[in-house]
């Protein structure tokens, strides 16, 4: 990456670096933003192969700040008034008294640590007091603990989110409008600014969502364009205030009725990790090497402040009088990584700030070391504390089943029995009381809706099998939720008896999905057996009495549904599966007791 490299091929470079850096993140299960801030500084202040600043020249500053803008709005579009109103008590706690108290902790640590003024301290810590999901997520993935644990993280990170960013946006407006000799009056005046624009923006996106106003294939082109307008409108008429504006915008969009806005997040999703994979290594590579080293301890020190102090002393604030014990409110302690908002809004703020106040260029290297810290340090360590303290469900395997129907029913008898734990979701409650008194877990809602998109609790749960008899439904179902399960991992029932290469009624590429079982297994012949008695039968496999022994002694009609491996693992018998069960594996399938004669619909 020399620096008389051509521009589109060090873009394309970059570009790439991202993607390998967002995969290497999916396969060890860390939040994207740690491989890509250390490629950043090895290609940055480590071996001085990229230079950001005469990469982009002028554009570096335009870049990040439209960039931090459309990250901000994406963020602010998950905040929902009505799920704070439905929260645990010890989420709206942490959210709101657990912000405050790690606010106030951490910027008295950079004052008296570091030797910050107050004034860039509180900034400090209001950048430092969010988590975000985008680096929660994938940390809850790999630590996995406990349900009740893995909510209450999940949602403090959906909600901190947008919180912690706006609080750190009117810090930096305040040292903005002080820094030019101004009044608290014109604070107020940058601030009404943002947010006016910010309703209105957020008005007019709404209506043209809602109205249709234009085609579908251009309206998150739109929504996009919009933003950026906001953003860049608002920054012109009022100083700074444009960080306000497409905050508020966001959540304006996201609390209005009757507009779909899964397209548009759906997209800014897409288009926030290109962002973040570009950002972040360019921001990574503009650190001082020097300043990093200069500031080493101190820098640790605030880190074990957040750790040690900071976090643990926000949880016990916000736990008292919730009803949860020591042992969870310690986990709940040890696991806070700080991610993107805070690497974004630092660097911007920084950039911004620089040649106004001074140790200003210490706030990105303070921050940065805090991200690197926390997502290092917790992500080692915190997956083994919750197993110490009996907090983690690593092991456990579950399957959500999508209907309640007498299918969906008996094969979720079948799980159960062999030790894997079982949630049925429909919106029939005579289906849903029949599972909870066979000992099942249950959700009332339908599976596509947005109440269980933001209800429905899935840890725990590795499979999903989609069995109702409508092969439009199950389709959908398996689409909505392969990102949760893994491709792998998402089922389907077939109606009926298909021919495989029989397209002509089938659905498109992008709605199929793994059949249960095999092509003959239809729902129909599924419920004819179970409709004349057939039973699920649990099958030990041994040296002597292999699998081709097995399935040379079955009846013709049964089916195999599941297997169980040596270390308990399921495997689910499907057309697409490649895997033959071994001595030591448990084989369970459907099958007509010998006695009874067998009439199987198709």
């Amino acid at each position: 990456m020399a620096p008389d490299m051509d521009l589109a091929l060090l873009t394309s470079l970059l570009l790439m670096l991202g993607v390998l850096c967002q995969w290497l993140a999916w396969r060890m299960r860390l939040p994207a933003i740690l491989p890509l801030l250390l490629v950043g500084l090895l290609l940055g202040p480590v071996l001085n192969l990229l230079d950001p600043d005469a990469f982009l020249g002028d554009l570096l500053f335009p870049v990040i700040s439209l960039g931090v803008a459309i990250i901000l709005f994406e963020g602010s579009l998950t905040l929902h008034f009505a799920d704070v109103r439905n929260i645990h008590g010890i989420i709206r706690n942490l959210t709101s008294l657990g912000v405050l108290v790690t606010w106030a902790v951490m910027g008295a640590a950079a004052h008296y640590i570091v030797g910050l003024d107050w004034q860039l301290s509180l900034l400090f810590g209001a950048l430092v007091s969010v988590t975000g999901p985008t680096v929660i997520v994938p940390m809850l993935r790999s630590i996995q603990p406990t349900a009740r644990i893995a909510n209450v993280l999940r949602w403090e990170g959906i909600l901190v989110d947008p919180i912690g960013a706006v609080l750190a946006v009117l810090l930096f407006e305040m040292i903005v409008t002080g820094q030019q000799g101004e009044s608290w009056l014109e604070f107020g005046k940058v601030v009404v600014m943002g947010t006016v624009w910010g309703v209105a923006g957020g008005a007019a996106l709404g209506q043209v969502l809602k109205r249709h106003f234009f085609p579908d294939y251009l309206e998150t082109y739109a929504g996009l364009a919009m933003v950026l307008l906001v953003f860049t409108s608002s920054n012109a008429l009022g100083q700074e205030s444009g960080l306000v504006a497409v905050t508020v915008m966001g959540v304006v969009l996201a609390n209005m009725k009757d507009v779909n806005i899964e397209e548009l997040m759906s997209f800014k999703e897409h288009l926030t990790v290109v962002l973040i994979s570009m950002l972040f290594i360019l921001l990574a590579a503009r650190l001082d090497i020097n300043q990093l080293i200069s500031i080493g301890l101190p820098a640790l020190a605030v880190l074990a402040v957040g750790l040690f102090v900071a976090r643990p002393l926000s949880v016990l604030v916000s736990s008292i009088g919730t009803g949860f014990t020591w042992k969870e409110g310690a986990l709940l302690a040890w696991i806070a990584p700080r991610g993107i908002v805070a690497a974004a809004i630092s660097s911007l703020f920084a950039l911004k700030l620089e040649g106004q106040v001074e140790n200003a260029d210490l706030i990105v290297p303070l921050t940065f070391v805090m991200i690197i810290g926390t997502v290092v340090i917790h992500g080692l360590t915190a997956g083994r504390f919750a197993q110490w303290l009996g907090l983690s469900r690593r092991g456990e395997q579950g399957v959500l089943i999508a209907s309640s129907n007498k299918v969906a029913l008996v094969l979720g008898e079948a799980l159960l029995a062999n030790g894997i734990k079982v949630k049925v979701v429909d919106n029939r409650r005579e289906g849903l009381q029949q599972a909870r008194m066979k000992g099942m877990e249950s959700f009332f809602g339908n599976p596509l809706s947005e109440h269980a998109d933001r209800f429905m609790e899935l840890a725990g749960y590795t499979h999903l099998f989609a069995v109702s008899r409508n092969p439009e439904a199950n389709a959908m179902v398996c689409a909505r939720h392969r990102y949760d399960f893994g491709q792998a991992r998402v089922f389907s029932v077939q109606p009926s008896s298909m021919d495989e290469t029989d397209t002509r009624e089938g659905l498109v590429t992008g709605l199929r999905t793994n059949i249960l079982f095999d092509r003959e297994a239809s729902w129909s012949k599924l419920a004819s057996l179970i409709g004349q008695g057939a039973k699920v039968r649990s099958t030990p496999l041994t040296e002597e009495y292999d699998f081709e022994a097995y399935c040379a002694s079955q009846d013709k009609h049964a089916i195999k549904l599941f297997a169980l491996d040596s270390r308990g693992k399921l495997r689910v018998f499907s057309s697409q599966s490649e895997f033959e069960p071994e001595p030591g594996w448990t084989v369970i399938s459907l099958a007509i007791e010998p006695d009874k004669g067998t009439r199987v619909e198709s």
